[in-house]
């Protein structure tokens, strides 16, 4: 049971991954971006197109990608998103599940229906484990945790003390006001739409290096990004990592309970945090709903 737990929060790292760039979208500019999955699948592409070509380890790959999904979401934004925004909020998601498609098929047309892996890339690393206590854990999956972490880290650390960050989250918060004060809403989306780009070419590698993808990978892989998203919280990227633990370790105890209880488990783990998140207050899902009165009782002691 242990060994099951510490599996499912290392694959809890990679759904904390993947989310928290849709998530990150959500925040800044309120559009659930339905084309999240195949663009990670687009990003697994252009790694594996760069890493076979010149026989790079994916992880310098990357690096090189990064600026280039970076422009594919400034694009994103300006050329579709910004104009699809202005007719109402139904037409962003309309327009998001369409580009899904689109680049669906263009992928399928170019690579057909084989798999492929970036797993044969890094040799060893790929199966080798750590010793733990007598537990077996996989370094790939530990590496993309600690991603994870960086990540949303770096993510948090940028809104919180950064220029860049103040106007993105004036930017979320009234679009309107932040322009009255000399802020470039347009600019600061069409940033942050970047930024989201670059974490989802960081999502499509991890993919790549876990497992195997194909032209059609991208929706399961939207599937999971929304629920740890909707589970953790939409409006916190700690709570994403968070939500995407508490996924998999669903996902998990329903693969004890059944062969085929995999999936059914964190569909269920979702819709309870759904439906909680419909009648319940915001409060309640807050740690200072939980820990914030034994404070004031400490702080009134004092006194």
């Amino acid at each position: 049971m242990i060994n099951t737990l510490v599996q499912a929060i290392l694959l809890g790292g990679y759904y904390a991954l993947i989310a928290c760039g849709l998530a990150f979208m959500f925040q800044v500019m309120r559009i659930i971006n339905l084309a999240h999955g195949s663009l990670a699948i687009l990003s697994a592409y252009l790694v594996w197109m760069i890493t076979d070509a010149l026989s790079l380890s994916p992880f310098v790959s990357v690096l090189i990608i990064l600026p280039i999904m970076a422009l594919i979401g400034w694009l994103l934004q300006r050329v579709i998103l910004e104009r699809a925004t202005q007719g109402g909020e139904l037409l962003p998601v309309l327009t998001t599940f369409g580009l899904s498609i689109v680049i669906d098929n263009l992928l399928f047309q170019q690579f057909g229906a084989n798999t492929r892996s970036l797993a044969s890339a890094v040799g060893d690393l790929s199966w080798e484990s750590y010793e733990v206590f007598g537990l077996w854990i996989g370094k790939l999956p530990v590496i993309i945790l600690g991603t994870a972490i960086v990540v949303i880290g770096g993510l948090d650390l940028m809104l919180r003390f950064t220029s860049l960050g103040r106007q993105i989250r004036a930017t979320a918060f009234d679009p309107d006001t932040a322009g009255l004060v000399g802020i470039d809403a347009r600019k600061i989306a069409a940033l942050s739409a970047a930024i989201a780009m670059m974490t989802v070419a960081i999502s499509g590698t991890a993919l790549g290096l876990r497992g195997t993808f194909d032209a059609y990978a991208g929706a399961p892989q939207l599937l999971f990004a929304f629920e740890a998203t909707i589970i953790g919280g939409a409006g916190s990227l700690w709570g994403v990592l968070i939500g995407g633990m508490i996924l998999a370790i669903a996902q998990s105890v329903g693969a004890l309970i059944h062969p085929q209880g995999f999936l059914l488990g964190g569909h269920f783990i979702f819709l309870a945090f759904l439906f909680a998140r419909i009648y319940l207050t915001r409060e309640f899902f807050s740690l200072h709903h939980w820990f914030g009165k034994g404070t004031k009782k400490v702080v009134k002691h004092e006194n």
